[in-house]
């Protein structure tokens, strides 16, 4: 639910002004409206490139602390955020040397791993050699390649043998280089014995170097996390200081604010008495009003697929309560296998318990886990087996209870839950044009509403009228006759009252112009409808193409364990157990991606087209000093 705001509209002197924003900072309930968009200062640039920094600092911290161990037990000190920026600057500067060390022990391994197919010798003597007139040179070449006479011709001697290449050297008492063909090497100036010593050295510094990271993450790491959030407040504040117009000369400050409907009388009471200019008053329906929602525990797990699209606008109707059974159900028949649910409510529960901070992920994981469970128990899949047609004593009584193609004959023939799917996309949809109606007698009144719900009535009486038949039930003569009715009243409400601003005109012909205007578009909202809604509901088949692919692909890795198994004691079930492995676990990435892929399109644009919802909404954002 979309919480009510109330608009404050402030006058401060120059005077009072700190104080003020001192105060309302205390209060902890006033988010600030920015009238100088895009202003900024060197303060708050400073504060952002600071902020950046922090982030960075910590995020190295975090990867120090998983990839490292440290022999030695430090103990926190308590946070201190004076210390922050001083910390943070120790952070980059280890970050700066460890970057410089590995660049210099991938130079010392590329050393290493030229020098190393010519063992250790010293570049003394081969100095000495070329004051002889005898010039040394370094070659690689394919081990089939090489040619005994280069040997004869220029002394070449083969050192080693390495990855099918062979190592030589080749002297030359000439200017000009061997006639080899072979790939020439330009060596390192010192001996492999000098570079391992130096890799060896650098690689002390480098563990060093981490040793003093994780001593920091664990000694300090409370006063970083500290001055971070300190820093965060001082943004905050440079925002505040540029979300003011100067009136009156510069003599008076003009601020605009927002808090919830709630928390009003608390302001109000603040203000009256430090004696500050103000005015409360209702958003103006132009207003850019910061949204704040508030849903029950359920709902409110999903508002992390809400935010991937946008937050609602003030004049929307909150679509959370609405879309979060949907979502939760369309997962679950994507998935549509028991055995992935119970798996998902597994890891579910144990993010809950062992992972605090990501508690409410894994409550949302728990309830898509179970709606896939219940799903793959009603389709009667587990794993890709298809328990319609196994031979198991213990399930034979309910077997004919699954719904899949198995068990149920088709309709019209389509299978049972592709019929289900665009049942539930029809539900989704009248829900959407339903809320649609809400939203415009909400904004602008009842009469605004009355097209879209007329919508809403037609086609339910029509799916009731025509539908429900085919299905088996017979209606009487009456109940029929009132369908019709609604039909035809509906159609009343389609085509002249789609558009009720079109009759506010004081002619006659103003109004005949009005009646016009909403016939015109009420045949092309007709038109729209008729090839519109089929696509959506079209669109909605997919939540039973998927479960079935995913059903299908889980029971063909099944065929390929039994049939692919060599009928070899402990190695059948061995080979068995990784095809299995390596299908599901293949498998159930791609039902997870497409699970939540899906679902989401369809609540984006399906749902949400038809519910009219705009969203675009800003967070409410209380001006408030962060702990």
């Amino acid at each position: 639910m979309i919480q009510d705001m109330k608009k404050l509209t402030f006058l401060v002197t120059n005077k009072e002004y700190d104080k003020f924003i001192a105060d309302i900072r205390d209060l902890g309930v006033i988010h600030v409206e920015e009238l100088q968009q895009g202003a900024t200062s060197d303060e708050l640039q400073a504060g952002l490139d600071l902020a950046e920094r922090y982030k960075n600092a910590l995020k190295a911290l975090d990867f120090a602390a998983e990839s490292y161990e440290s022999s030695t037990t430090y103990t926190p000190l308590p946070a201190d955020a004076s210390k922050g920026i001083a910390l943070v600057d120790t952070v980059e500067r280890l970050l700066a040397e460890e970057n410089s060390v590995k660049h210099s022990i991938d130079a010392t391994d590329e050393a290493i791993a030229q020098l190393e197919p010519f063992g250790e010798f010293s570049w003394d003597t081969v100095r000495q050699l070329e004051a002889t007139g005898y010039k040394p040179y370094f070659y690689a070449v394919n081990n089939k390649m090489y040619k005994a006479e280069w040997g004869e011709k220029y002394y070449a001697t083969p050192v080693s043998e390495f990855n099918k290449k062979t190592y030589f050297v080749a002297f030359s008492n000439e200017d000009s280089e061997p006639e080899i063909t072979a790939e020439r090497l330009f060596l390192p100036d010192d001996s492999l014995s000098v570079y391992q010593e130096k890799r060896k050295t650098l690689g002390e510094q480098l563990a060093s170097i981490h040793e003093q990271l994780l001593q920091v993450n664990t000694v300090d790491r409370a006063s970083i996390e500290a001055g971070k959030v300190a820093n965060e407040n001082d943004i905050q504040l440079s925002k505040v200081h540029l979300s003011n117009e100067n009136i009156a000369d510069g003599a008076v400050k003009l601020m605009i604010g927002w808090t919830l409907k709630e928390n009003a009388d608390r302001v109000v009471d603040y203000l009256e008495k430090e004696h500050i200019f103000y005015e409360l008053e209702n958003p103006a329906f132009d207003d850019n009003v910061p949204i704040k929602i508030k849903n029950d525990k359920f709902s409110t797990l999903f508002e992390p697929i809400l935010r991937m699209y946008s937050l609602p606008n003030y004049h929307d109707i909150d679509p959370l309560p609405f879309f979060a059974p949907f979502f939760m159900l369309f997962f679950g028949l994507c998935m549509g296998d028991m055995g992935y649910g119970l798996l998902i409510l597994a890891v579910s529960i144990a993010i809950i318990f062992t992972k605090p901070d990501f508690a409410s992920y894994g409550k949302l994981g728990a309830l898509l886990g179970g709606m896939t469970c219940i799903c793959g128990f009603i389709t009667g899949t587990f794993f890709g087996i298809d328990l319609a047609t196994v031979d198991w004593e213990w399930i034979k009584p309910i077997q004919p209870y699954f719904i899949n193609d198995s068990m149920k004959d088709s309709f019209f023939g389509y299978s049972p839950m592709m019929v289900i799917s665009v049942i539930i996309g029809l539900i989704q949809v009248l829900l959407g044009m339903t809320l649609a109606g809400c939203k415009a007698v909400k904004n602008y009144g009842f009469i605004y509403g009355v097209g879209k719900f007329s919508w809403v009535v037609a086609l339910l009486s029509a799916t009731i009228l025509f539908g429900f038949p085919l299905f088996g039930v017979e209606w009487s003569q009456p109940v029929q006759y009132v369908l019709y009715a609604l039909i035809a009243l509906s159609a009343f409400g389609i085509f002249f009252l789609n558009n009720p601003n079109a009759y506010k005109k004081d002619s006659a012909l103003g109004k005949a112009l009005g009646v016009g205007s909403n016939l015109g578009a009420g045949l092309w909202a007709t038109y729209g409808m008729s090839t519109g809604l089929l696509g959506d509901l079209l669109s909605y088949i997919r939540l039973f193409a998927l479960g079935l692919t995913g059903g299908v692909l889980g029971s063909v890795f099944n065929s390929l364990a039994m049939d692919m198994s060599p009928d070899i004691p402990v190695v059948h079930e061995l080979v068995m157990l990784i095809i299995l492995l390596f299908g599901h676990g293949i498998n159930f990435g791609l039902c997870m991606i497409s699970s939540f892929v899906h679902p989401m399109r369809l609540t984006f644009v399906e749902y949400f087209k038809n519910a009219d919802f705009e969203g675009n909404g800003k967070e409410y954002q209380p001006f408030v000093v962060k702990q």
